[in-house]
């Protein structure tokens, strides 16, 4: 394990698609024990800087370190396999699969069996309604408990940093509240968190730190409690 304060360091990100540049010179920061948190509207880059970050897209400048170790270029299982796990915006189940079966997926570079079913524990503990229906196939799930199991999914590779993209996205109210209290309970069991999320309100107040993301560049950045004060926080994100 790196020595630095910062779990994971992005300097000078430069990523796109083909020859469309969405994000240009990003840098940000996660701190261990810590819960960071990227905001903007729709279109503003956040989901490609995740995906730059897990490897599903390379980019074409910038440095990318994980616990001290360039990760930029790397492909997503070395990426996951160091310790690294993305949920993904839109929860991307395998829906005709039980929910067993996708969380075998999430551990398939794991061959620790004794370990394995303590992580199974620890998700169950997480998400006893997913312990209830672990014979049940995911697309019959409710959105909530799909986003429970995506969660779930996510810890059974046993990462060190879990990047959320939009995890409440079309949630009920009680179910964002559920969300918010296991990314909270998550990240004081250890595992540091970088969270993309549309509603500001909620991310703000569940982060240490955030990133205000406009047109692929970082616009502002502080404490989150901060920023969440500042007139054009409160103007463009919070509807104040």
């Amino acid at each position: 394990m790196s020595g630095s304060e910062n779990v994971l360091e992005v300097s000078g990100l430069t990523v796109g698609y083909g020859a469309v540049t969405v994000v240009k010179d990003l840098n940000l920061r996660v701190r261990r024990n810590r819960i960071a948190t990227i905001v903007g509207s729709n279109g503003a880059g956040k989901t490609t800087v995740m995906k730059a970050i897990a490897g599903l897209l390379t980019p074409s400048s910038g440095s990318v370190r994980f616990d001290g170790t360039e990760i930029a270029g790397l492909a997503c299982d070395d990426i996951v396999r160091g310790g690294v796990a993305l949920v993904p915006e839109g929860r991307r189940l395998f829906t005709t699969m039980t929910v067993m079966d996708n969380l075998r997926t999430g551990a398939y570079l794991r061959s620790d069996k004794a370990e394995m079913a303590q992580s199974f524990d620890a998700v169950f503990g997480y998400f006893p309604v997913l312990a209830e229906r672990r014979d049940q196939i995911a697309g019959s799930l409710s959105g909530g408990q799909q986003q429970m199991l995506a969660v779930g999914r996510a810890l059974m590779s046993r990462p060190r940093l879990l990047l959320l993209d939009e995890p409440s996205i079309g949630l009920a109210p009680v179910m964002v509240d559920m969300i918010a209290a296991i990314i909270e309970t998550v990240s004081k069991a250890g595992v540091d968190v970088l969270m993309v999320e549309q509603n500001a309100a909620l991310a703000l107040e569940l982060a240490a730190d955030a990133y205000v993301l406009e047109n692929g560049s970082v616009a502002m950045e502080g404490e989150a409690q901060a920023l969440a004060q500042t007139d054009a926080v409160r103007a463009a994100y919070l509807g104040m």
